[in-house]
């Protein structure tokens, strides 16, 4: 008997040791900075722009490999975003304006978003906001058009020598919400320049008003995504090894010898391996029937593979990522048998309060650049002079709740009748171009 410092020499005993060890690696998962350890001062989560860096990568990471990570961001964007928000201008109320002047408004503001792809700038910017917390955008004027254009969080750091500019922002020295500048670099061995904010629409998520930078959505549930990872793995990596190794024969006092000529005589077909011996293969076709000679025994390693513990403990991760993310989990896992999407998404229930919230945010930021936009093409000449000051923009998101058609249309029409409610409201809000509907009204009339 080996004593217990001793190497014992049995195959399988040596075999599920290197299992073990080879299943508790975490070579396919990259290694970070330990960012649970990092101490959070004044609610921040970061204390230096290293350890933001880090913060950052990590969401990255998985939010580029990890599927549950990326179906939550994808469905943050389809819900948020969808195809697209509608825009509706109208005058100022008791504001003189022409509808000549109205007319250019709203021509201008379709043209702008279509060169600007705005649609999937939506899409991109949430997408970021989710992986990266936060979003940098800076303005440009080119012939007479506002032009967007993306600035990576990475581009953003401290000048040297600058207290004032940490981490990039540079603030008023009496009040941490007013921003002066920020410091931006073109490459890494760059030193960064200041652009004035005034040029700059910096977009914060998950973060105070006196946080210099926005946090990612990911960073609370970063280790139940890694649990998650690892469980997958592991339980596929177990099945599969089970599954591949079909029977196991057991021969009872048979010497080393005999084994191999037993198994030479049932092989079916002999490879060449690169050694000496070669490897042997036998054929199990379907419905075959086994039979043993006296002394072997058969086991079916595949007939104890019980994944379902398995799942239950990934489903509980899920819950918890759910619960951070206020989102049903069936949005993460593809697997609504626990809730369906009539019961989830109410119009009270908490995920739609939570995209209603984010769709809110978003059209604040976006009418910003809209408002923007028109008046650059007024300086331009494409716009009356003195129109973007008499105007309004009005924006509807999709729709997230659970539909009951019939029912919203009797309340629309309630609404119109009332007159607290206009068609292009009501139109807008289903997604609809009420200009363009009249028009392809009018023309299937004639």
């Amino acid at each position: 008997m080996n004593s217990p410092t001793q190497a014992t020499s049995d195959p399988l005993v040596e075999s599920v040791r290197w299992l073990a060890g080879w299943l508790d690696r975490e070579d396919d998962l990259p290694r970070w900075w330990p960012v649970d350890r990092l101490p959070i001062r004044d609610g921040c989560p970061y204390r230096g722009e290293s350890d933001l860096a880090a913060i950052r990568d990590e969401c990255r990471w998985l939010a580029h490999h990890h599927p549950f990570a990326l179906s939550a961001i994808e469905n943050r964007v389809s819900y948020v975003v969808g195809a697209g928000h509608n825009y509706k201008v109208r005058p100022v109320p008791g504001a003189a304006l022409g509808a000549e002047a109205l007319e250019a408004c709203r021509r201008e503001l379709l043209r702008w978003t279509e060169e600007a792809d705005w649609p999937l700038r939506q899409a991109e910017m949430q997408r970021r906001l989710d992986r990266d917390g936060e979003v940098f955008l800076r303005f440009f004027e080119a012939d007479g058009r506002l032009v967007v254009r993306t600035i990576e969080p990475e581009q953003v750091a401290a000048p040297p020598g600058r207290a004032e500019a940490a981490y990039g922002i540079e603030t008023d020295p009496s009040d941490a919400e007013t921003v002066v500048a920020y410091w931006v670099r073109r490459g890494e061995s760059d030193p960064p320049r200041p652009v004035p904010a005034a040029e700059v629409q910096h977009r914060k998520a998950n973060a105070d008003r006196t946080m210099p930078r926005g946090v990612p959505t990911l960073l609370a549930v970063r280790e139940n995504l890694r649990r998650v990872w690892k469980l997958l793995r592991n339980m596929s990596t177990v099945a599969g090894i089970q599954a591949a190794i079909a029977i196991v024969r057991k021969h009872a006092g048979a010497a080393a010898g005999s084994i191999q000529q037993y198994v030479s005589n049932l092989a079916t077909l002999r490879g060449d391996d690169g050694t000496a011996a070669g490897k042997n293969y036998q054929q199990f076709p379907p419905g075959a029937i086994v039979d043993t000679p006296p002394g072997v025994e058969y086991s079916f390693p595949a007939a104890g593979i019980d994944a379902a513990k398995y799942v239950a403990a990934i489903q509980a991760e899920l819950r918890a990522i759910a619960a951070r993310l206020q989102m049903p989990e069936f949005m993460l896992s593809a697997d609504a048998s626990n809730a369906n999407y009539a019961s989830t998404m109410v119009a009270e229930g908490p995920a739609v309060k939570m995209f209603e919230r984010l769709q809110a945010e978003m059209l604040w930021h976006d009418l910003a650049v809209l408002r923007r936009a028109l008046r650059v093409a007024e300086r331009a000449g494409r716009v009356p002079p003195g129109t973007t000051e008499r105007i309004e923009i009005d924006a509807e998101g999709p729709i997230v709740q659970s539909r009951n058609r019939l029912a919203e249309a009797q309340a629309d029409q309630i609404l119109m009748t009332l007159g607290v409610a206009s068609p292009q409201t009501v139109a807008a809000r289903h997604g609809l171009n009420y200009d363009q509907e009249r028009d392809l009204i009018d023309r299937n009339a004639d």
